[in-house]
């Protein structure tokens, strides 16, 4: 872990020094071909590269005060959140209906199991596994869950599911959650 970021860190400084380079050949190009161009086209075009410039410069200043950096705390919540979630959700269905915020589907889907349950097409420990993603997920989302729902998550959520619960609210934005689970289900279609 004491290593993480040296790669990135090595990348992002290749990367600036070649869109810095891009960008000066970018300006000496149009110098040296301003014969050929219109007034307008070549004005324009050098408006577009000494603006690209300036947000260039911008980024370099955030990058040298600190104000943005490729490890930092944040981070480090973010890759808790992705390990919590990758454990906490088994099931892609709940993790992709959960990224896309579709409490609607969810329950649909609570329902379909229900009905599989009963009628021997569901495992007991299956179901019990997804109704609690589910429920967590409906949680999360915003959703009212009834009383045995509640009651159901308390005796069956686990440390992992508990973890996410945590980790989730730590870092204090839904939609940061939403984002990762999205990435989890991107993640689980490769």
């Amino acid at each position: 872990m004491a290593s993480r970021g040296k790669t990135e860190t090595s990348r992002l400084k290749q990367n600036l020094e070649e869109q810095l380079d891009r960008l000066m050949q970018q300006l000496q190009d149009l110098e040296e071909c301003r014969e050929e161009l219109d007034t307008d086209e070549y004005e324009e075009t050098k408006k577009e590269t000494l603006e690209q410039l300036s947000e260039f410069n911008d980024s370099l200043k955030k990058i040298m005060s600190g104000n943005m950096t490729l490890v930092d705390e944040l981070s480090g919540m973010q890759l808790a959140i992705q390990a919590a979630i990758s454990q906490a959700f088994k099931t892609p269905e709940v993790i992709r209906l959960f990224a896309k915020k579709q409490p609607g589907q969810l329950r649909t889907r609570l329902a379909e199991m229900d009905r599989d349950l009963m009628v021997g097409k569901l495992e007991r420990d299956l179901y019990t596994q997804q109704k609690v993603e589910i429920l967590t997920a409906l949680r999360k989302l915003g959703e009212k869950l009834t009383a045995d729902d509640e009651a159901f998550l308390s005796t069956n959520a686990g440390a992992i599911l508990s973890q996410f619960e945590k980790v989730s609210t730590d870092l204090g934005s839904g939609d940061k959650v939403l984002a990762l689970a999205s990435f989890e289900v991107e993640k689980t279609k490769k």
